[in-house]
């Protein structure tokens, strides 16, 4: 049975549907401008303060440093507003007069050549570091995080070599059974308990003199020679390299080992003839006359480099299943990180050499880099782990699973990604200890800040406006290094995060 039509008419629109309202623009100068910051009331009352907060810092500071600044001048006089009739900014001609106190401290200006070099071989091998695609990534940081520190030693300090490994060997375990000895002969004299652990440690003390009594023997007939440095240094490279060969099992290996030992010994041996560290080196500079940008820079790339790997060790260390390991990592961190770094910094540079035997000393400057490094590690300790806690256990699992060893579940699996995530958190702390540097000022080594407060004692200087324009020009110079470091860490998070773009 057909069903009846339908006879509801069929709708047909008469008129045409009005045009909708073009789509807001988010692009360009019109979108930032329409889009944010004057798309509703609150983003108009935003936008109003910052364009006057911008303008009471932003243009004072643009006539101060260089509209009203002065230019050209040689003494004070040139930079008052009495003797220009007008108003004065910055005082650039103090700046100029000072800049080398600022860049070398009081390094003596015959040497200064010596710094100079120094910093252009940082520059040369730091920046094939910081370009990915720069070839031999591994020998560019063994010259810069091993050899370079070595040769910049020689080159800022001076001074040369009296012997090699087997002469420093030699002196240091001399050193120790001779503060055994003592040790032991100051136990012999006190209570019953004190003889029964000092005469152990006599005996021991005298057992390591005969063992070590051919490497002193050995150390007297090279310092005898008329070559020692020399001499030395050949017997380190037989000495070492025959370790190499018997560690990897003879030429059956290869013979990479052994060739990349001797070539390591090649390249120790042409920086000794290049300094002429075999008859005495470059005139010593005591670090006493270091300062300025010099010290700065030394303070910070030293505690930036020698922080990570003790941040490390803690980090994993304080993830220990063996009780005694954990508990310590513990303990050193909380310790470092429950005082103030101008504690530390005084501590190391006169308290410490209160606990060191005998005649042994160490460099100012040395023992507040080893306070600087131990200090920033602990931090750094929590931020790798925090970055290893993110890991997932499966990682580790799958790891174990497939038999790699701890070392190589944790070198090649869990730490790299570790390291990844806590990209921003480990430059964070690098930024706040380049500029916690300053502080080393408190204990008598002048930085940057320190030369810049030494030089406003020069009265032919003295304006009103010195202060402001030495403080501006610092500040500028520990802009660009810490600008420059968050940038390049960005750019390192983005290339290695490429997995989570979207």
């Amino acid at each position: 049975m057909n069903e009846p039509r339908s006879t509801t008419p069929a709708f047909v629109r008469s008129e045409m549907v009005p045009e909708r309202a073009a789509p807001v623009r988010t692009t360009g100068f019109v979108g930032l401008v329409g889009g944010r910051l004057f798309s509703s009331p609150t983003n108009i009352l935003l936008t109003i303060v910052g364009a006057l907060l911008l303008y009471l810092t932003i243009v004072p500071s643009v006539k101060f440093l260089l509209v009203d600044a002065v230019w050209t001048g040689s003494n004070r006089t040139d930079c008052l507003a009495e003797t220009l009739h007008r108003d004065v900014g910055a005082c650039w001609p103090f700046v100029q007069a000072k800049f080398s106190q600022f860049v070398y401290g009081f390094y003596p200006q015959p040497e200064r050549w010596r710094v100079d070099l120094t910093f252009a071989l940082a520059a040369v091998l730091l920046l094939p570091l910081l370009i990915p695609r720069a070839p031999a990534k591994t020998l560019n940081a063994g010259l810069f995080f091993i050899a370079f520190p070595v040769v910049a030693f020689f080159l800022l300090h001076g001074g040369g070599l009296h012997g090699f490994a087997v002469s420093w060997t030699a002196d240091l375990l001399s050193s120790l059974v001779g503060s055994l000895d003592e040790a032991g002969t100051k136990l012999t004299r006190g209570g019953v308990i004190a003889v029964a652990i000092g005469k152990p440690v006599l005996w021991i003390a005298t057992a390591l003199y005969w063992l070590i009594a051919p490497l002193v023997w050995l150390r007297d007939w090279i310092q005898a020679s008329g070559q020692p440095v020399w001499i030395d240094l050949g017997l380190t490279a037989v000495i070492v390299t025959a370790l190499v060969l018997l560690i990897g099992g003879g030429l059956r290996n290869g013979a990479r080992a052994p060739l990349m030992s001797l070539a390591l010994f090649a390249g120790i041996a042409l920086v000794i003839a290049v300094l002429r560290l075999d008859r005495g080196g470059l005139p010593i500079v005591g670090t006493r006359q270091w300062g300025g940008l010099l010290v700065t820079l030394v303070v910070s790339v030293t505690g930036i480099v020698g922080s990570m790997p003790i941040g490390i060790a803690l980090a994993l260390g304080r993830r220990s299943t063996i009780p005694l390991i954990r508990l310590f990592c513990i303990g050193f961190i909380e310790f470092w990180r429950g005082v103030p770094l101008i504690t530390v910094l005084f501590f190391a540079t006169y308290m410490l050499p209160l606990f060191l035997p005998g005649n042994f000393t160490i460099d100012g400057l040395l023992r507040v880099l080893i306070g600087i490094a131990l200090f920033a590690g602990a931090y750094n300790a929590e931020v790798v782990r925090g970055g290893l806690n993110a890991i997932p256990r499966g990682q580790g699992e799958a790891a174990s699973a497939l038999g790699l060893s701890y070392a190589k579940t944790t070198g090649l699996i869990v730490l790299p990604q570790a390291l990844r995530h806590v990209i921003p958190g480990l430059v964070n702390s690098f930024i706040a200890l380049f500029k916690d540097t300053s502080l080393v000022s408190i204990v008598a080594l002048f930085d940057l800040l320190g030369q810049l407060r030494a030089a406003f004692a020069d009265p032919t200087w003295s304006t009103p406006n010195t202060l402001f324009t030495g403080f501006a020009f610092t500040g500028l110079i520990y802009f660009v290094f810490c600008f420059g470091m968050s940038r390049y860490s960005l750019f390192v998070e983005h290339r290695l995060n490429a997995h989570r773009r979207t």
